[in-house]
């Protein structure tokens, strides 16, 4: 029976893709244009942060390769344009216009907001309620976004139904390898988001312009990058001295903080700021982003540090300062806490990936006590 509605929901596929090129077998865009073989790198993508992933081109041609995802390449072909001939087997064609992307990696939907380029995304992996963006939940509600299960579980049927041009996944599906394997059986080229591996912020937000690229908005996500960019060009280049823990508390009540190698902690070091656990670094050869620590050892690391910031993405936000106490009467000893200096963040900073040049400028009024006009952080008091 599986078989059965494997061929049913490939051949859905064929006959949706049949108008970008499908060869007779459904196997892939039949090759039309010149030998790959012939063709030379003509120049690539100026990336001035970002590491994860580089773009290549070869005339008409984009080359994209994502070097941890087991050098995955894929080639980008123009509307209009023919698949070259000969191309090695291990490149993923991607046949432009790409109307009907399933983007499970939800950090990234900023990206496409930013670069004009929601409407190239038909399929999301996450529901209504899971959305904090401006107009997404909108855009669910009209019909114009479906939502497609999340990475673990994909709606195959819904998915093949339309003609998925391409899945977007986080980095999350390494531990389903399963879905993306039925995905890619089912003729669906998937790419795996590793923005949040970049060892710089702004290398994070570069991803901007893979997408602005895959889209064909890449002038507009090349001028979302560059005022993000302004942002941070614009703090005041002073470093405070004063120490700042982030962290949340999951449910057995231990502290989820940062290593040093995150994103969150250099930007607290950007802001002017000293990261409090500077020696939790990420293993080698591991991408992890946060630890989890017994409440004693993290009372013993922040309870002296001048700022504290609960990370409300997770666990959701706080209202008052009686609400952390609430959790742990340990926070009553807390230097942040007696100087009234405890920030919590809104729920939409997680989603909110192309504004960190904002939310760094948030922990510089933080630091510099000028917090009348912040985006992303509140106090609890």
């Amino acid at each position: 029976m599986k078989r059965i509605f494997s061929g049913l929901l490939a051949l859905m596929l064929l006959l949706a893709l049949a108008g970008c090129g499908q060869n007779a077998s459904g196997t892939g865009p039949a090759p039309t244009g010149p030998n790959w073989s012939e063709l030379t790198c003509t120049g690539s993508m100026q990336l001035d942060y970002a590491e994860q992933f580089t773009v290549d081109y070869y005339g008409e041609y984009a080359l994209i390769t994502i070097p941890e995802d087991n050098q995955a390449r894929y080639l980008l072909v123009p509307e209009g344009v023919g698949v070259p001939k000969g191309l090695d087997e291990d490149i993923t064609v991607l046949c432009q216009p790409l109307n009907n992307i399933y983007l499970v990696a939800s950090a990234s939907m900023d990206m496409f907001l930013s670069a004009d380029a929601l409407s190239s995304i038909r399929f999301v992996g996450l529901d209504e309620d899971g959305w904090y963006l401006p107009g997404v939940a909108d855009a669910l509600r009209a019909g114009e976004l479906a939502y497609a299960g999340k990475y673990s579980a994909p709606d195959y049927e819904l998915i093949c139904s339309e003609g998925c041009d391409l899945t977007i996944e986080n980095t999350m599906i390494y531990h389903n390898p399963k879905a993306r394997e039925e995905l890619v059986d089912l003729g669906i080229p998937v790419m795996v988001d590793h923005s949040s591996h970049e060892s710089s912020p702004l290398g994070r937000m570069e991803w901007v312009k893979l997408y602005g690229l895959l889209t064909d908005h890449l002038e507009q996500a090349e001028q979302a990058f560059a005022e993000q960019e302004q942002a941070f060009e614009q703090l005041k280049e002073v470093s405070t001295g004063k120490t700042v823990a982030f962290f949340y508390l999951n449910t057995n009540g231990a502290a989820v903080v940062r290593r040093s190698t995150d994103y969150v902690a250099k930007l607290i070091e950007i802001a002017g700021g000293t990261y409090a656990f500077p020696e939790l670094k990420a293993e080698e050869g591991s991408n992890t982003s946060t630890a989890t620590i017994q409440m004693e050892a993290f009372y013993m690391t922040a309870k002296d540090a001048d700022y504290i910031i609960y990370n409300s993405s997770i666990m959701g936000e706080m209202n008052t300062l009686d609400d952390l106490l609430a959790k742990n009467d340990l926070f009553a000893n807390f230097k942040a806490v007696q100087e009234g200096h405890v920030y919590c963040t809104t729920e939409n900073l997680y989603q909110s990936s192309m504004q960190l040049g904002t939310f760094v400028q948030d922990l510089n009024a933080m630091l510099s006590d000028e917090t009348e006009q912040m985006t992303f952080l509140y106090p609890l008091e």
